[in-house]
């Protein structure tokens, strides 16, 4: 016989009525169980329906409470004793040291000698002081010159030239045949201290050198501690550690300590490949181990669009490792407001039948919901947009969850609400609710078993969004079969879903924290609201899935949605009004806007060797979707008027790109200005043409010029590169017709000397350029007197304090032939 509470007898549009016994007279109880549509239908006097408001105050609470959880839990990850030798605050005085000097790009004295001086002067002492111990500790200076390629940012050529190493080599005295590398960077980007990118590392590299150094006990295998001073260059120092360095042939694993926020938690976000003993013994080895597998897919799969020395270690040298890194606040990474008075010194110390019928509806209904959801929030999202006010939650991440986060839910309930009084009008609302528990499981199984099937290990994730309700919802049967969604039953099944729930919020912190800075550095052509709008509801509607079935226990939604449509429209209202600003100068929390400016000279040649054209200017881009829209009020010469084209005949545009991003990046702004004047120009010269007996010209050049130089290459229609001296001699990465070359030197470079071939066409484009290819070379002065001239600064003091405006000077020459 079968039971009232079977969903099996589940049937759409009142055509069945449902009785059941009343045995205790509870009519005032439960109501009618939400339904008075049939006058002939026996009410349901039995089972309990949720209150309106006690259905909505239980879940906000177990959400809030949840988040609360994390939140104390990731401060319990970065607060800690010291233990052992290890002494963070030593650590921080390195740390402090090293960031003095202010910004340390490639080639310049802060980074070549100065730091390095000072990494080598602490070095000698840890040498001195364990002299008498059981270890010995040996030092090496590199200087590699190389040259590879990489598919990062659509793909590109890296050539470097006696960039900066400093290896040192701890090992038992009677010497180690296996070695582990610990990497760290001292290099940081132009106009930035880099203190937790990638200062912080190297300080916590040379207190570990000294405890591990100082041991009573000798290590059983060798350390290798490289401070690589090239990373920010596109991971140059690694690659020539790793491909040169003799010491490189014993490393048999490595540690690459990183950063893409500032303090907080160090989080693994990759390792491999294969060998999990690596990642047992971070396991076993650290106080609060964070990591997750989602979070190497996701970074792995291109979409974050950064990469550290792992790709290398992994790539080019085949050994296995970990990489880690500090993600929180990441807004200020690679800003000004990297400073070592933000790195927290804890963060240091830390580092089948009818049933299947209604299923199978109730799934459909449960995926419409979700569809229908997600294109409303984006109609919302397009319309902030239209609005002009993106980004208005990237100083205010709270107004993201108000705006687009009451969106999604509400339209989630609105939809099940209108499903429960239309389309399931004479159903039992307690077999609805045992129905849509089933279609979130069954849901949470399906992704289960895709990724599965891809190999993904991130299945780990729905198959705790499977175990855990399924056992919560067995164990609590009898007590929803006899009373229904009584108050105990409510309690219990959000007890039950504490565990996967608090992991799923975990992953959805992380992704927060990465994602919401990135969109302030990600250019001009990705839609911030689109991806925070679908972020937002994404996270919506996995948390709310086991919380479909409480729609249909619920006597009544419309105070809910009448709660959700008031915050929504009062935070619309804010932020359509412009109270909402995205950036903050705040000293305490700052939300800079990412603004590059280049004073420019572009100079263009024909095919004879004549100037055709020259011109002079400031070139402005604007590395998020807001463009210049609330820099043009403050500096009104800054307008849409001055905004370039691309001139598709001329490499990358004709204009002196640092490195090829410039598909994300297509707005940019030109303001003439003087001539620029470097004290040391480029030289760029064509050392010999001649043809060779397979039919291609081989073209040889030499370049003297700055540390930091980019090289463009651009075939014509017809034409076409067959090698080249660069990697390992075939021109792999082709961006449109367009090849890009970035070159770095350290101290005492020679000159740069390079060499290709080109197939001529065999029949010439008259309507392209004159030539078969053309050449161009841009400078960047990063520092130094010649980073700076009088219309910089000027312009550069009218900048508003939320915004960091990163500078230097450049120059772009253009050949063809």
């Amino acid at each position: 016989m079968e039971s009232d509470t079977a969903v099996r007898r589940i049937k759409p549009f009142a055509t069945q009525s449902y009785s059941a016994p009343d045995n205790d007279g509870s009519r005032d109880r439960c109501a009618d169980n939400g339904y008075s549509g049939d006058p002939k239908r026996k009410p349901e006097v039995s089972l309990y329906l949720l209150r309106e408001g006690l259905a909505a105050s239980l879940v906000t609470v177990f959400i809030l409470v949840l988040w609360g959880l994390v939140q104390l839990s990731l401060q319990q990850l970065v607060i800690g004793k010291p233990s052992g030798e290890f002494n963070a605050v030593r650590a921080r005085r390195h740390l402090e040291e090293i960031t003095s000097v202010g910004p340390r790009p490639v080639g310049s004295p802060e980074n070549e000698v100065l730091t390095v001086d000072y990494l080598l002067e602490q070095i000698e002492t840890i040498r001195v002081e364990s002299a008498a111990g059981p270890h010995q500790l040996a030092v090496d200076v590199q200087r590699p010159t190389g040259t590879f390629s990489i598919d990062f940012l659509g793909g590109f050529t890296s050539y470097y030239d006696r960039v900066t190493n400093i290896a040192v080599r701890l090992e038992p005295k009677g010497g180690a045949q296996h070695l582990m590398l610990a990497n760290c960077h001292f290099d940081t980007v132009a106009n930035s201290p880099g203190a937790s990118d990638d200062a912080v590392s190297c300080a916590v590299m040379l207190e570990v050198l000294h405890s591990l150094a100082n041991q009573s006990t000798p290590l059983l295998h060798g350390v290798v501690f490289l401070f690589n001073g090239a990373e920010e260059n596109i991971l140059q120092a690694s690659h020539g550690f790793i491909t040169q360095h003799p010491w490189a042939k014993q490393v048999r694993a490595f540690i690459n300590l990183e950063a893409a926020g500032v303090g907080g938690k160090e989080v693994v976000f990759q390792t491999g490949p294969e060998n999990p003993w690596l990642v047992q013994a971070y396991v076993h080895a650290a106080k609060h181990p964070f990591a997750s597998v989602v979070g190497q897919e996701v970074f792995q799969s291109g979409i974050i669009p950064s990469d550290t020395d792992f790709r290398i270690y992994r790539d080019f040298g085949n050994i296995p490792g970990i990489d880690l890194a500090f993600i929180e606040n990441g807004f200020i990474y690679h800003t000004k407001h990297d400073t070592s008075d933000r790195i927290l010194t804890d963060s240091i110390q830390r580092a089948g039948g009818r049933y299947v019928r209604d299923l199978a509806c109730a799934t459909g209904v449960a995926l419409l919901s979700w569809f229908v959801t997600l294109m409303s929030v984006l109609i919302v999202a397009l319309l902030v947009t239209l609005l002009g006010r993106s980004m208005f939650w990237y100083n205010h991440f709270y107004a993201s969850i108000c705006l687009y986060g009451t969106a999604a839910s509400g339209k989630i309930i609105l939809i099940h609400t209108l499903a429960k009084n239309l389309y399931y009008g004479g159903v039992r609302l307690v077999g609805l609710g045992d129905l849509y528990f089933d279609v979130s499981l069954l849901l949470w199984c399906c992704s289960l078993v895709w990724l599965t099937q891809q190999g993904l290990c991130s299945a780990y994730v729905p198959m705790l969004m499977v175990a855990f309700p399924l056992l919560t919802k067995l164990l609590l049967a009898k007590e929803f079969k006899h009373r229904g969604a009584s108050m105990k039953y409510s309690v219990l099944y959000l007890l039950g879903l504490t565990l996967p729930y608090v992991h799923f919020m975990f992953l959805i912190w992380v992704v927060f924290e990465i994602f919401t800075p990135i969109m302030g550095r990600s250019g001009t052509e990705i839609p911030p609201e689109v991806v925070m709008a679908t972020l937002v509801t994404l996270a919506t509607i996995f948390i709310s899935s086991f919380f479909l079935h409480f729609i249909y226990l619920a006597r009544s939604t419309k105070w809910i949605l009448a709660g959700l449509g008031s915050v929504f429209v009062f935070t619309f209202l804010l932020m359509s009004c412009g109270l909402l600003f995205p950036y903050s100068g705040s000293a305490d929390s700052p939300r800079p806007k990412r603004v590059f400016l280049q004073h420019t000279t572009r100079t263009f040649h024909n095919l004879r060797g004549q100037v055709e054209s020259q011109d002079s200017g400031l070139w402005i881009n604007s590395f998020d979707y807001t463009g210049i829209q609330h820099i043009t009020p403050l500096i009104p010469e800054i307008n849409d008027s001055v905004r370039t084209s691309c001139r598709e005949d001329r490499p990358f545009c004709g204009y002196p790109w640092f490195l090829p991003v410039k598909f994300l990046s297509k707005k940019n702004w030109y303001l003439p200005a003087p001539e620029v004047s470097p004290s040391a120009p480029v030289e760029f010269s064509l050392l010999s043409r001649e043809e060779t007996s397979w039919g291609t010209i081989k073209m040889t050049f030499s370049v003297k010029g700055p540390c930091h130089m980019s090289l463009y290459l651009m075939p014509h229609r017809g034409a076409s590169l067959s090698t080249w001296s660069f990697g390992d001699g075939t021109p792999q990465f082709d961006l449109s017709g367009e090849y890009f070359v970035f070159y770095s030197h350290g101290l005492d470079a020679p000159t740069w000397i390079f060499w290709f071939e080109i197939q001529p066409p065999r029949d010439p484009d008259p309507s392209g350029p004159e030539g078969m290819i053309s050449v161009a070379i841009s400078t960047h002065y990063f520092f130094g007197r010649d980073s700076r001239t009088a219309q910089l600064e000027e312009v550069l003091r009218r900048f508003p304090t939320w915004s960091f405006p990163s500078s230097w000077v450049s120059t772009y020459d253009m050949y063809r032939y």
